[in-house]
C-alpha cells in the first residue's frame, strides 16, 4: 500500500479551523497557541493561510522544503505559506486563471516577509534562464528600495511598511515571469515631518548619514550627526540589529539592479538630502509696518544649501515661505504668512517632496520591470496592506485604512461565498444559502457619493466660508444620525448623550471587526493636502531635472485654478480600481497575525491575539466556510485514506473511486444526512463526522499495526526456529563425524604405539647382535695390528734414530714457512701501485722468496688498477707512456709535461664558430688542434699559425681567416727533430722528392711539443700501411729550407726582451736558438 502525507497527519491541533470542535472564540485561540508553541507558525481556515510571526529563524524556508511543497496538493503537507504559493502558481500555470494573493495583517505581524516569501517561492519553482532569472532578481530587488523608502521603525515593528503595494507580476505561456506593475497606496507622509515617540522616520534618512562615503555626504552638504536634524527622532536613531550602512550599500546595488542609471540616483539622493535640510528651516516672527503679522527665516544657511541641491534661485523659495498668492479669475491677491503658517507650508512641501519621490521611485521601478509586449499575459497579484488598526487615538489615517480593509472583508466574503456556490454546482450538490454578516452598509455609509463620510468630507473642505473640524463633525452627526454602524454625541440621538466614553469631538463607527473611535480633530487639513501654489511654482523653477517632473502643476504656462482632487478622494478611486482588479483573479488569502507586542519569540498573548482575530474577522471566514459542507475530498485520496474501515475496500479495491467511497460510508454508522457525493468529491457536513472516520482509521491502524506485529513475530520466530533445526542437524553430523574421527585416531595411535615397540624390541635385538660381530671384528683387527707393529718396529728400529734429524728440521723449516705467510698475509701494503711500503725479512734464508712475493703482489695490484680504467683512459695513459718511451732522460721539457693532461683540441674547433669553415674543410677527425709559431727562416721570427693534426695529414692554417696555409701527408713526413732542451721547437723533416718537400722543412715551435709528437708519433706506429716516424733529439740538426740547408742550433743562455726562448738567424748556414738554463 503506497503511503501518502496528508494534513490530518500527526496534527498538533487542528491544522485546519474549519475542522475545530467546538467551534469558539477560546478554541480557535487556543488551538493557534498550541501550534505557536510547537512552532508550527501556520494554520489553515479552507484555503485561507493564517501566519504567526515567530520573531525568530525557523529551519521551514530551505530549498529542500520549496522542492517538498513543489507540485503538491494544497492539504497533502502540513499547512505552510509555500502550499498556497504553489496552489496559486499552478493554477496560474496550469489553468490559466489569474491569481491574486491578499496579505493582510497589523504592523509587525509580518506582511512583508510573507510577501518575500511567496516571490521567493515563485522564483524557485518558476523557469530558468538568462532573461528569465533576470526578471526574477528584478522582481525581487525592487523589494529593498520600496523598503528603504517606504518602511520605518515602529513601536510596533523594526522594519513597518508606511504604506500599501500591489504587484501584478506576468507570466507567460509556460510559466515564466516577464514583468511586473506595482501599485503604491497611501504612503504615510505625515512621517516625514514627524515621528511618534520611540519611532524613527524613513530608513532611507538614517541608512543615508550612516552608509554614505564621506567624500558623498560632501556633495550632498550633509553630516553624519543624526542630531543636526529636526526632522530625524533620536531616541530610536539606532535599532538593534539594524545596519543602516549595509543597508544603504543593498539599495544602491538593488538599484542598479532593477536598472536605476547613476544620474538617477544621484538626484533621488539629492532630494533627500533637500527634505533633511528643508526641515532644518526656522522662522521668526515680524510685524509689518501695516500691524500684520509676517514670518522671516532665522538662519539662512540650510535654505542657501538646500537652494544649490535643487537649484533653486534662494530668494524664489524664500518669498514662497512668506507670502502665498491666491488667484480668482483675473485677480491675484498676496497675503503674508505668521510663523505657524510658514512651518505649515515647510512641512507641507516636505511631505509633497518626499511622497511624490516616492510615487515616482514606484513608476520608475515599473519602467524597469514591466513585461515586453502588448500581448495579454497570466498575472499573479500580491497584496501587502494594513491590516485593521485600532489604536488608543484613531485619525484620518486609520479611517482610510478600516475603510480600505472593509473593502477586503467585503471581497473576500463575496469571493468565498461565490467559490462555494461554485464549487457546488460543478460538483452537483444542491446550494443552500448562508447566513453571514454583510458590511456592504459599512462600506456604503464611507463611500456612498451623497451621504458618505468621504462625500461629506470633500464637501466641507470645498465649501466656501469657514470650515473645521468641528463643522464637519456637526454635518457628519446630522446626516449620519440614524445609521445604525455610526454614534456621536453631537447626533442628538439619546442613547449617546451620556455616553462618557464618547468624546465629544470624534465619532465612533461599528466596523465588521468591532467599534473604532475616530478623532475628528486633523480630518479636513490631511484630506485636503494642500500646497501653496506658490511653492509648487518655486519648485518647478528648479534646475534640478527631477524637481520639474515632480512638481508639474507649478509651469505658469498650465495654470490650473481648479482645486486638486482630495487625498480622501483619490484613495477611494485608488481602492475601486483595486477592487475591481481583485474582482477578475482568483483570491488567496494570508492572514498575519503577531502574538506579542514585545518582538520575542516563545510569547503568545491571548489579549492581543483574540484582538487581532476579532478585527481579521477569522471568525466570520470559518463560519462562512463551515456554513455549507464543512470538509471535501476527492474519491481517489477518500478511498487511500480510509479504505480500510471495510472489508469490501481493504486492501485493494478493483473498481471506479467512487464507487469503493459509496460502499465504505454505507458499512459505517454515519448519517446520511452528514456528507453528499459530488461528481468528483465527498463532501462531509460536519467536523465531527470528519473525526469520527479518523478515529476509526487510527484505531484500524492499530489493529493493523497489531496484525502486522503478530504476523511478523510468527515468521520471525517460525524462521528463527527451522534456523535452530537446521543448525542442530548441521552440529550433529559434525559431532558425530568428529566422535568418530577421535575414535578411529585414537585406535590408530594405539596401534602404532605397539607396532612400534615390536620393531624397537626386534630392532633392538638386531642391534645388539651387529654390535657383538663388529666387537668381535674389531678385537680381531686389533690383535693382528698390535702383532704386526711389533714385528714391524722389531725390523726398522735400527734405521730409525739415523732419519729423525732430518725428518725434524724439514718439519721445523715447514713450520717457520708456515707462520712466515700467515704473517705476511695479515701486514700486505695497501694496493696502490705507487705505495712502496712492504714487510720486513724476518728470516735471512727467505730472502729471495720475499723479494719475488714483493714482485708479484706489485704485478698483480697494477694489474687490479689497470682492470678498472675505460678506454679513453687507457688511452690518454697509452700516450703518456709512449711519452716516456721517447722523451724520458733525453728531454729536458718532459718532466714539466708529465703532470699535465693531453687534451687534444685545445681550440675546441668543432664548436668555435670563428673556426665552422676550417672544421667544415677537414675531411677526416681532428685529433688535435693547437696555435704554433712558425719559424720564418729568413729572419728567425715566429708566426701564429693553427696545426691541426688528423689521422692522415698535417695541417697548417691562418690563425685569423683559418685558411688553409699547407698540408701534409703523413707519410710524406721522414722524421722529427727536437733539442735536448726545455724549449717548444721542433722540425717537420720531409721526404725528397714528395709533393710536400717543394717549399721545403717546417721549424715549428709550440707549448705542447711533447703531445705533438707523441700524437704523430703513434700516427705512424698504428698505421700498417707507412713508415714508422723517427724522432731525431739532439742540439744541432740539419733543417732543408728550399734548396738551402740550414743548420738550427740550441744553446744555452739568458732571455733578452723578456722572452724564455729567442731565434736569431746567424748567417745563410745557421739559424741559432737561444735557450735559458733550468738550473
Amino acid at each position: 500500500m503506497e503511503v501518502k502525507t496528508s494534513l490530518l497527519d500527526n496534527m498538533i491541533g487542528v491544522g485546519d479551523m474549519v475542522l475545530l470542535e467546538p467551534l469558539s472564540e477560546d478554541s480557535f485561540i487556543e488551538n493557534l497557541k498550541n501550534r505557536f508553541e510547537h512552532s508550527e507558525i501556520y494554520t489553515y481556515i479552507g484555503s485561507v493561510v493564517i501566519s504567526m510571526n515567530p520573531y525568530r529563524n525557523l529551519p521551514i524556508f530551505t530549498p529542500e522544503k520549496v522542492e517538498e511543497y513543489r507540485n503538491r496538493n494544497f492539504y497533502e503537507l502540513s499547512p505552510h505559506i509555500y502550499a498556497l504559493a504553489d496552489e496559486a502558481y499552478r493554477s496560474l500555470r496550469d489553468q490559466d486563471k489569474d491569481q491574486c494573493i491578499l496579505i493582510t495583517g497589523e504592523s509587525g505581524a509580518g506582511k512583508t516577509e510573507a510577501s518575500k516569501l511567496v516571490m521567493s517561492y515563485v522564483a524557485a519553482v518558476c523557469g530558468k534562464g538568462q532573461e528569465v532569472n533576470k526578471v526574477k532578481e528584478q522582481l525581487l530587488q525592487s523589494n529593498p528600495v520600496l523598503e528603504a523608502f517606504g518602511n520605518a521603525k515602529t513601536v510596533r515593528n523594526d522594519n513597518s511598511s508606511r504604506f500599501g503595494k500591489y504587484m501584478d507580476i506576468e507570466f507567460d505561456f509556460k510559466g515564466d515571469p516577464l514583468g511586473g506593475v506595482i501599485s503604491n497606496y497611501l504612503l504615510e507622509k505625515s512621517r516625514v515631518v514627524k515621528q511618534p515617540r520611540g519611532e524613527r522616520n524613513f530608513h532611507v534618512f538614517y541608512q543615508l548619514l550612516s552608509g554614505a562615503s564621506d567624500e558623498s555626504l560632501k556633495k550632498l552638504k550633509l553630516h553624519r550627526d543624526f542630531s543636526k536634524y529636526n526632522y530625524l527622532s533620536l531616541d530610536s536613531a539606532a535599532v538593534n540589529g539594524l545596519d543602516d550602512a549595509a543597508n544603504f550599500r543593498t539599495v544602491r546595488n538593488a538599484m542598479q539592479i532593477v536598472g536605476f542609471m547613476e544620474d538617477e540616483v544621484q538626484s533621488v539622493l539629492e532630494l533627500v538630502a533637500a527634505v533633511l535640510k528643508l526641515g532644518n528651516i526656522e522662522f521668526k516672527p515680524d510685524s509689518r509696518s501695516n500691524g500684520s503679522d509676517e514670518s522671516r527665516i532665522k538662519d539662512k544657511n540650510d535654505l542657501k544649501e538646500m537652494c544649490e541641491l535643487l537649484g533653486i534661485e534662494q530668494s524664489v523659495l524664500e518669498r514662497a515661505f512668506s507670502y502665498r498668492t491666491v488667484e480668482a479669475k483675473s485677480e491675484k491677491v498676496s497675503t503674508t504668512l505668521n510663523v505657524a503658517q510658514a512651518y505649515y507650508a515647510r512641512d507641507a512641501l516636505a511631505k509633497n517632496l518626499y511622497s511624490r519621490l516616492f510615487s515616482w521611485l514606484v513608476t520608475r521601478i515599473n519602467e524597469s520591470i514591466k513585461a515586453q509586449g502588448k500581448t495579454r499575459h497570466k498575472v499573479m497579484g500580491v497584496l501587502d496592506i494594513y491590516g485593521f488598526e485600532i489604536f488608543e487615538e484613531n485619525s484620518f489615517e486609520q479611517f482610510i485604512i478600516n475603510y480600505c480593509n472593509e473593502k477586503l472583508q467585503q471581497i473576500f466574503i463575496e469571493l468565498t461565498l461565490r467559490e462555494e456556490q461554485e464549487e457546488y454546482i460543478r460538483e452537483g450538490i444542491e446550494w443552500t444559502n448562508i447566513e453571514y454578516f454583510n458590511n456592504a452598509v459599512i462600506c456604503n455609509l464611507i463611500e456612498n457619493n451623497k451621504n458618505g463620510i468621504l462625500a461629506m468630507l470633500d464637501e466641507e473642505c470645498l465649501r466656501p466660508g469657514t470650515v473645521t473640524d468641528e463643522t464637519f463633525l456637526d454635518k457628519l452627526s446630522t446626516v449620519c444620525a440614524e445609521h445604525q454602524h455610526f454614534e456621536s454625541r453631537l447626533s442628538k440621538n439619546s442613547k449617546f448623550l451620556t455616553d462618557h466614553s464618547l468624546p465629544h469631538n470624534c465619532f465612533r463607527i461599528q466596523h465588521y471587526a468591532g467599534k473604532v473611535l475616530y478623532r475628528a480633530e486633523g480630518f479636513v487639513d490631511k484630506n485636503n493636502d494642500l500646497l501653496y501654489r506658490d511653492l509648487s511654482q518655486a519648485m518647478y523653477k528648479a534646475n534640478h531635472s527631477l524637481i520639474k517632473q515632480l512638481f508639474p502643476e507649478g509651469n505658469p504656462a498650465k495654470v490650473n485654478l481648479k482645486r486638486p482632487p482630495t487625498a480622501g478622494f483619490q484613495f477611494k478611486a485608488s481602492v475601486g480600481t483595486l477592487m475591481r482588479n481583485l474582482q477578475t483573479k482568483n483570491p488567496n488569502y494570508i492572514r498575519c497575525i503577531k502574538p506579542n507586542d514585545k518582538k520575542a519569540s516563545h510569547i503568545f498573548t491571548d489579549s492581543l491575539v483574540r484582538h487581532q482575530v476579532r478585527y481579521l474577522g477569522l471568525m466570520e471566514n470559518v463560519r462562512v466556510r463551515r456554513a455549507g459542507y464543512a470538509f471535501r475530498q476527492p474519491y481517489e485520496p477518500c478511498l487511500e485514506r480510509y479504505k480500510m474501515l471495510c472489508k469490501r475496500t481493504w486492501p485493494h479495491w478493483q473498481g471506479p473511486a467512487r464507487e469503493g467511497v459509496e460502499v465504505m460510508m454505507s458499512a459505517l454508522p454515519v448519517p446520511a444526512e452528514e456528507f453528499s457525493y459530488g461528481r468528483s468529491k465527498i463532501f462531509i457536513r460536519n467536523p465531527r463526522t470528519l473525526f469520527f472516520l479518523e478515529e476509526r482509521r487510527r484505531q484500524c491502524l492499530q489493529d493493523l499495526a497489531t496484525l502486522i506485529q503478530k504476523i511478523y513475530r510468527g515468521w520471525k520466530c517460525r524462521s528463527h526456529f527451522l534456523l535452530l533445526k537446521k543448525s542442530q542437524i548441521v552440529v550433529s553430523a559434525w559431532y558425530r563425524r568428529y566422535a568418530q574421527q577421535k575414535k578411529y585416531k585414537k585406535i590408530k595411535s594405539a596401534t602404532t604405539v605397539v607396532q612400534s615397540y615390536t620393531r624397537g624390541w626386534q630392532a633392538r635385538k638386531l642391534l645388539r647382535e651387529l654390535k657383538h660381530q663388529k666387537r668381535c671384528v674389531q678385537a680381531v683387527t686389533t690383535i693382528s695390528a698390535f702383532w704386526h707393529g711389533t714385528q714391524i718396529r722389531r725390523e726398522y728400529r735400527k734405521f730409525f734414530r739415523a732419519n729423525a734429524g732430518r725428518k725434524i728440521y724439514d718439519f721445523t723449516i715447514q713450520r717457520i714457512m708456515q707462520k712466515y705467510f700467515l704473517g705476511l698475509k695479515s701486514t700486505l701494503p695497501s694496493m696502490s701501485p705507487v705505495d712502496k711500503n712492504w714487510p720486513a725479512r724476518p728470516y735471512l734464508f727467505l730472502g729471495g722468496v720475499h723479494s719475488e712475493l714483493r714482485r708479484i703482489f706489485h704485478l698483480w695490484r697494477c694489474k687490479k688498477y689497470r682492470s678498472k680504467f675505460t678506454e679513453e683512459k687507457k688511452a690518454v695513459y697509452e700516450e703518456k707512456l709512449e711519452a716516456s718511451e721517447i722523451f724520458k732522460d733525453k728531454k729536458a721539457l718532459y718532466p714539466s709535461s708529465v703532470s699535465q693532461p693531453f687534451k687534444g683540441d685545445y681550440l675546441e674547433i668543432n664548436k668555435n664558430p670563428k673556426y665552422q669553415k676550417l672544421s667544415i674543410a677537414m675531411e677526416d677527425k681532428v685529433l688535435l688542434a693547437d696555435v704554433v709559431n712558425k719559424i720564418n727562416r729568413a729572419n728567425g721570427k715566429g708566426t701564429a699559425r693553427l696545426f691541426l693534426l688528423t689521422k692522415n695529414s698535417v695541417v697548417l692554417a691562418d690563425q685569423k681567416t683559418g685558411q688553409v696555409k699547407a698540408s701534409v701527408p703523413l707519410p710524406d713526413l721522414s722524421s722529427v727533430s727536437v733539442s735536448t732542451q726545455s724549449d717548444g721547437f721542433f722540425a717537420l723533416k720531409l721526404k725528397e722528392g714528395s709533393a710536400s718537400a717543394v717549399k721545403g722543412d717546417f721549424l715549428l715551435s709550440s707549448e705542447h711539443l711533447i703531445e705533438i709528437i707523441t700524437k704523430m708519433h703513434r700516427m705512424g706506429t698504428t698505421a700498417s700501411d707507412r713508415e714508422q716516424l723517427d724522432i731525431d733529439i739532439s742540439d744541432e740538426f740539419l733543417v732543408q729550407f728550399k734548396h738551402d740547408k740550414v743548420c738550427v742550433k740550441f744553446i744555452p743562455g739568458v732571455p733578452k726582451n723578456g722572452n724564455s726562448v729567442s731565434c736569431k738567424r746567424k748567417n745563410n748556414r745557421l739559424l741559432e736558438v737561444s735557450v735559458p738554463s733550468t738550473a
